[in-house]
């Protein structure tokens, strides 16, 4: 769209700009201090507005004074605080990396804080709020470095949030495991994790607002250099701006700012994204809100707006017994999904896969030697899982099991191990073909049911069924993960289609459907019985755990449903993975044959999900290892990357069951940290 000069009639005067500059901070203010006012008069005691009055000069009973006191006052103030520095520390991200969607969330910082404070807490040391800050910064910092180190800053839109999101999901996979396997220790982080600014007192308030000031001030000071940055890094250096040294320090005093919110009240989603961009179209209209020094107060004004407005929307429409359970965090995310994949739909992205995979070819010798390497390593891998574990078995004891001669104990074992051991096989195979389906529709190799949002989707349609019904079974439990994965399915692959299913907006749309059903699962965690937090919680990791025969047929029936057309099919996907004219040319109609191997890999998604809980990263893994073993046609891709998923969860899942025992880790939790890192490697060859 061209761009139209302002001519001198029409340009606004620097007077009228600074008037509207002061009327809409003014504004905002004002905003701010009557979302206050509301917030205090809501909660689930009889406390009104009068009461608050009264209490606040004074005058109130004693009970309504402690209230207002010591619960309603801390609330609004943490929210203020809360609000202000995360829009502060947004904006300073996205103004040094020239990037829109960056932000605390999607630099992985607030993951980095939880698993550093998690660490802190599995030591059983009791830390002080100011030493838990600086926990906490050490560990968003560390987090930000890797990211920027990986994806470089001005790499492009949505290279950089790529990168945060996927180690924000290996972190959090780590430290959902060190919160199963030390309950204890790290009770009540869980719950701290989904972001609640309530408070018991102003101790918390009083000694973060120092540290949100120290950051803010620094910002400022750092603003003329910022500015200069948006020029470009040669026009900044130019200017004599020392562009590396800037921009660590803006990214640290970001990370200062995020890790004072954390300490306070929890990771609150995405309000260091959307506050920014609401500033944005301030901008545009008034000039000095196009200036860091201005545009930073403003920012902080707009996320103080969002995180007390989410409270109070909460607690007007849900009632107040309702509403005091809900975590701010789980509101402010699911409106940062929305608008992340809004965002994503708008940016402009890359090309799709490299031509040196699409040109790669490989022997028949080669393929039947790595198919017949790989069945020889499932058997072992197969074997392995069950006779090991909390008791080690003989293979003579599997014998006269399978020959119904066991004894009791045997018997016990293998009837608990053996369906394990099965919903790991067909979940990873499942999960593979399911992979390799959506890499080769949409010709994505970042594309991967669990980064785009279908396996999210599933789990929600599961934890759904589980959190609101005692007696689900097998085949019910399967249909609600097909329906959750079907949603979110239709959400992501519809919107992305609208672009040709580009790379980087399609993985970004996933995200952002990922990110919203993370924080509806937490909230069906949070409302229902306190015991599905931890139920909820080891299915979500991944845990084969209490598996029977039944839970595997559904699988089972999918899984060899999927194969079977897979492999008849297997040169529509050839031409279907090529490019968009060539199919057409050849008389396949590709709308079609793409709904339908999009709807077949949702369903393999969905069933998998219901048998083993939620497996990241085996649809990425395995397609990918199995195109580089065996070349890219689907006649040998597929085999081989269903062997390679069977293998890598049963091989994590016994890993699990093993490598601490009698405390396990699940899978799922396993193939994250295997998963994160081969990620972020595709996305630096990607990048070069």
């Amino acid at each position: 769209m061209a761009v139209t000069a302002t001519t001198p009639a029409t340009r606004p005067s620097t007077a009228t700009s600074r008037t509207g500059a002061a009327a809409v901070t003014a504004a905002l203010a004002l905003l701010v201090a009557a979302l206050a006012v509301v917030d205090i008069t809501q909660g689930t005691a009889a406390v009104g507005a009068g009461e608050v009055w009264k209490a606040l000069i004074g005058r109130a009973d004693p009970a309504d004074a402690s209230v207002v006191i010591a619960s309603r006052l801390p609330r609004a103030a943490a929210g203020l605080l809360v609000g202000a520095v995360l829009g502060v520390a947004g904006a300073a991200l996205q103004a040094v990396s020239r990037n829109v969607l960056a932000s605390p969330d999607t630099l992985a910082v607030n993951a980095g804080s939880y698993l550093a404070l998690g660490l802190a807490a599995v030591t059983g040391v009791s830390l002080p709020l100011l030493a838990s800050s600086g926990v906490a910064f050490v560990g968003g910092l560390a987090a930000a470095a890797v990211v920027l180190g990986l994806s470089g800053l001005g790499a492009g839109t949505v290279r950089l949030v790529l990168a945060g999101s996927a180690l924000a999901l290996g972190l959090t996979a780590i430290t959902e495991g060190l919160l199963l396997l030390f309950p204890q220790e790290t009770e009540g982080l869980y719950q701290w994790n989904q972001g609640s600014i309530a408070q018991n007192g102003f101790d918390g308030v009083l000694q973060m607002a120092p540290v949100g000031l120290a950051g803010l001030a620094g910002l400022l000071l750092l603003a003329r250099r910022i500015d200069a940055l948006s020029l470009g890094d040669d026009a900044a250096r130019g200017l004599g701006v020392p562009v590396r040294a800037t921009r660590l320090t803006a990214v640290v005093l970001a990370a200062l700012l995020s890790a004072a919110a954390v300490t306070l009240a929890g990771p609150i989603g995405f309000v260091g994204l959307c506050a920014p961009a609401l500033v944005r179209p301030l901008a545009r209209r008034i000039r000095p809100f196009t200036r860091t020094r201005a545009a930073l107060p403003v920012a902080g004004l707009v996320g103080a707006v969002l995180v007390l407005g989410s409270d109070v929307l909460l607690r007007a429409f849900v009632p107040a017994d309702v509403a005091v359970a809900v975590p701010t965090g789980v509101a402010t995310s699911l409106v940062g999904a929305v608008f992340l994949i809004v965002m994503a739909t708008r940016v402009r992205d890359g090309a799709g896969a490299a031509a040196s995979d699409k040109l790669r070819i490989r022997s028949r010798a080669v393929f039947l030697t790595t198919t017949a390497v790989l069945v020889a390593v499932l058997v072992g891998v197969t074997i392995a899982a069950v006779l090991l574990g909390d008791s080690k078995l003989l293979l003579g004891d599997v014998v006269n099991w399978a020959q119904g001669r066991a004894g009791r104990t045997v018997g016990f074992v293998l009837d608990t191990r053996v369906p394990r051991v099965l919903a790991a096989l067909l979940a990873g195979a499942a999960l593979a073909l399911a992979g390799t389906l959506v890499q080769a529709v949409t010709r994505n190799p970042l594309a991967e049911p669990g980064i785009l949002g279908v396996s999210g989707g599933a789990a929600l349609g599961a934890v759904l069924l589980v959190t609101t019904t005692s007696d689900a079974g097998s085949w019910s439990l399967a249909g609600a993960a097909f329906a959750g994965a079907a949603v979110s399915s239709v959400v992501v692959f519809g919107l992305a289609a609208r672009g040709g299913f580009r790379q980087n907006r399609l993985v970004l749309v996933g995200f952002g459907v990922a990110t919203g059903t993370a924080a509806l699962i937490s909230l069906l965690i949070v409302l229902t019985d306190p015991f599905n937090a931890t139920k909820a919680l080891t299915w979500l990791s991944g845990s084969t755990y209490g598996r029977t025969l039944p839970d595997v047929v559904p699988l089972a029936v999918v899984l060899a449903l999927g194969v079977l057309v897979a492999v008849a099919r297997r040169t529509e996907l050839d031409l279907t993975s090529l490019d968009e004219d060539t199919p057409r040319l050849l008389g396949l109609g590709l709308s079609r044959a793409r709904l339908g191997f999009l709807a077949l890999s949702v369903l393999l998604s969905g069933t998998a999900v219901a048998a083993a809980g939620t497996i990241g990263f085996v649809g990425l893994v395995a397609p990918h290892a199995a195109r580089a073993l065996v070349g890219r046609q689907h006649a040998r891709v597929v085999p081989v990357a269903v062997l390679l998923g069977a293998v890598l969860v049963c091989t994590a899942d016994l890993l699990g069951r093993t490598a601490i025992a009698p405390a396990q880790l699940g899978a799922g939790l396993m193939t994250a940290v295997i998963g994160t890192p081969y990620f972020l490697h595709l996305l630096m060859r990607s990048r070069r």
